[in-house]
């Protein structure tokens, strides 16, 4: 299967461009071929400029050539992964931005939709289980990335995996690494 794997993080080197690479080679190691949209080493720009503002009136609308580029990239993938670390729970502004921007009115909702049956978000967070559950940010980012973003855009099969406490030890982080590369070979 063929599966783009967009990865947003300033710093490539950063446990979150670790759970990359070993989610990569898990899909790999599962004769899986990654296509990685990696935004910021990318230079996608997330401001929704006008050009590719939604059109209520024409679902038909042609977008900028930013835009079709992206949308050319999805289509050319059988599945889409995220791999992001968790900011205000919630994706980070450039995932948020590509999203708004590329997945319009027309192509991914309204009268068509994406023809993806399959999403995996890997969210890294410094936060810890007990403080998601207490204060129901988990739910909250299930009901915004997955009822709201993925199932609204009809991709049927989306998933959450939130990786909590990552700041807390390297047992902790060599886990997830683990975690990640499984995985990949599930996937």
């Amino acid at each position: 299967m063929k599966v783009l794997v967009v990865f947003d993080h300033p710093r490539r080197d950063s446990f979150a461009g670790a759970i990359l690479d070993r989610f990569v080679g898990g899909l790999a190691a599962a004769g899986h071929q990654a296509e990685i949209a990696d935004l910021h080493r990318e230079g996608f720009d997330p401001v929704l400029p006008v050009a590719d503002e939604p059109d209520w009136d024409d679902s038909r609308k042609i977008y900028s050539s930013a835009v079709l580029q992206e949308q050319a990239r999805i289509s050319r993938n059988e599945a889409l992964a995220f791999v992001f670390p968790v900011w205000w729970w919630s994706f980070p502004a450039m995932t948020k931005g590509w999203i708004d921007r590329v997945w319009n009115n027309g192509w991914a909702y309204g009268d068509r939709k994406l023809p993806h049956k399959k999403a995996l978000l890997i969210g890294t967070a410094s936060g810890d289980e007990a403080g998601y559950r207490k204060r129901g940010y988990d739910t909250a980012m299930r009901t915004q990335l997955l009822t709201g973003v993925m199932h609204y855009c009809g991709i049927p099969e989306a998933e959450l995996h939130l990786l909590y406490d990552v700041m807390a030890s390297a047992e902790v982080r060599d886990g997830y690494l683990a975690e990640a590369e499984k995985l990949g070979q599930r996937f």
